[in-house]
């Protein structure tokens, strides 16, 4: 499809549509182009490794390169793991697609060329749905094709030069091109969360955003409400969520500041400087003519059967969504406490785990969007690298459930697990003396010196405030240690003070 009759298609479907919010009496346009590295051993035409980290130069192999005499070799990692997003994100499997030559030359693709697919790509529409606060929000996709990385300028390290490491030429990549769809920063933003939590989730990719293999383009342009659509500048290469924030917040900025002062857009490729939070220009936005497209002579066309759909299908792990859904559907949870458990395949079955091994779920849910978040955060480590297991997280839970453990004492033990200075709960308990009051008499006698104590709180709670009692159960929390129950607390004080 042209340029031009994707725009006019794009203006079609927007009849009716109510635009999204106005930034300075302009809507929004956005689109993105993602670069998703596959999570394969070798490259997408030969056997070089794609391991990241090594010297540069030493994985480029005479076929990345095109040098007289070689031949591209499709990888069959390479497609699976294309046929895997497609099935994730409801896309058409091509059973027939071409690769072809994109060329041009830069420092970083000696060749002249880059192997990818123009006209007939592997993955075909499809959607990615999330939500944005409590509304959901769903974003088409044109294609997502297959193609070979180039190679990295670096500039770093040489005073007036550039250095070429051609390690990453050759590369798989999935392009996953979505159609004009977002409105605001906020939007964009949570659609390129909700891809890469995809690609992550059934692991095609690493994610990995610090070492380029997932690198996001935003495609931006401004309009008045009701007028065609404005010219696109394409933001390159962004490798952070807060980045891309603030990229895509400066271009919109500027693009109007430019139309206020009368200037027409000038259609570009930019990149972001995080140092000045200034995009700048790099190259004038090519168009696909200018690539002058032609079919690989050495690549034959890419066939998927049926048969071959399947097996992948087979070995799909159920997706985010359903997953969420399972969770509000048989365990009671919130759409939001679905959400936030769902962030992530590995949180996802830290969950499980916990739920497996007897902890209730909503207390599990709470513990681990709350405490061992906080401390995943702060230590800045997965929640693969938990010192807490879903085991110990159960048992921790499951104590708390049945009177044993007050939430102080309970937080005490888990500083016990998370610090390594115990490794079974009720062994944590007993060395540190945490089990509940259970000596009435002891705590009837708390309860009378508290009150005394507390004239005024009690002529409040007796005056109608509620909330005054809060600060009487937490006199005798304190004066009990943290042993007491705090419900058995709370009921008490109100028989007393009848």
């Amino acid at each position: 499809m042209s340029d031009t009759t994707a725009v006019n298609t794009f203006e079609a479907q927007q009849q009716g549509r109510p635009t999204g919010p106005l930034v300075r009496g302009y809507e929004v346009i956005i689109g993105f182009e993602t670069h998703a590295q596959l999570s394969t051993n070798s490259k997408i035409f030969s056997r070089a490794s794609t391991a990241f980290g090594a010297e540069p130069n030493t994985q480029a192999c005479a076929v990345d390169l095109a040098l007289p005499g070689t031949l591209p070799v499709m990888n069959k990692g390479a497609v699976e793991r294309a046929i895997k997003l497609g099935l994730a994100l409801g896309s058409h499997i091509a059973p027939r697609s071409v690769f072809a030559r994109k060329n041009y030359f830069y420092p970083d693709l000696p060749k002249g060329y880059q192997i990818s697919q123009f006209e007939i790509p592997v993955v075909q529409g499809g959607a990615v749905s999330f939500f944005l606060g409590e509304e959901k929000k769903t974003v088409r996709l044109v294609r997502a094709h297959l193609e070979e990385d180039a190679g990295k300028s670096l500039h770093e390290d040489f005073i007036g030069q550039s250095g070429i490491d051609l390690n990453r030429a050759g590369t798989p990549l999935l392009e996953i091109v979505t159609e004009p769809d977002m409105r605001s920063t906020a939007e964009a933003v949570a659609y390129a969360r909700e891809l890469h939590k995809i690609v992550t989730w059934i692991g095609i990719c690493d994610g990995n955003m610090q070492e380029g293999s997932f690198r996001c383009d935003a495609n931006v342009s401004v309009r008045k409400p009701g007028d065609k659509l404005g010219t696109r500048r394409e933001i390159k290469n962004l490798n952070s969520f807060k980045f891309m924030q603030q990229a895509i917040d400066y271009e919109i900025n500027s693009q109007i500041d430019e139309l206020e002062d009368g200037r027409a857009i000038q259609q570009a490729t930019v990149l972001f400087d995080p140092a000045t939070g200034e995009t700048r220009t790099m190259r004038t936005k090519e168009d696909a003519a200018d690539y002058r497209y032609f079919p690989d002579p050495d690549l034959p066309p890419l066939v998927v059967a049926a048969e071959w759909i399947e097996r992948v299908r087979a070995t799909m792990p159920e997706l985010p969504r359903a997953t969420a859904e399972r969770y509000v559907r048989d365990h009671g949870l919130s759409e939001y406490d679905a959400a936030q458990l769902t962030q992530g395949a590995a949180l996802a079955q830290y969950f499980d785990d916990a739920v497996n091994a007897g902890a209730a779920p909503k207390l599990a849910s709470n513990w681990i969007t709350g405490e061992m978040a906080r401390r995943l955060n702060a230590a800045e480590i997965g929640i693969e690298a938990a010192p807490v297991k879903a085991a110990q997280l159960a048992q921790l839970v499951t104590r708390i459930a049945d009177g044993t453990l007050p939430n102080n004492a309970a937080r005490q033990v888990f500083e016990a697990l998370w610090s390594g200075e115990g490794s079974d709960v009720d062994a944590i308990i007993e060395a540190k003396d945490l089990k509940p009051m259970n000596d009435t008499g002891a705590l009837d006698k708390i309860l009378d010196e508290v009150i005394a104590k507390n004239a005024k709180n009690v002529e409040e709670y007796r005056g109608g405030k509620e909330k005054a009692l809060n600060g009487l159960v937490g006199q005798v929390m304190k004066a009990s240690g943290g042993k007491a129950n705090p419900a058995q607390v709370t009921e008490l004080l109100k028989a007393k003070l009848g």
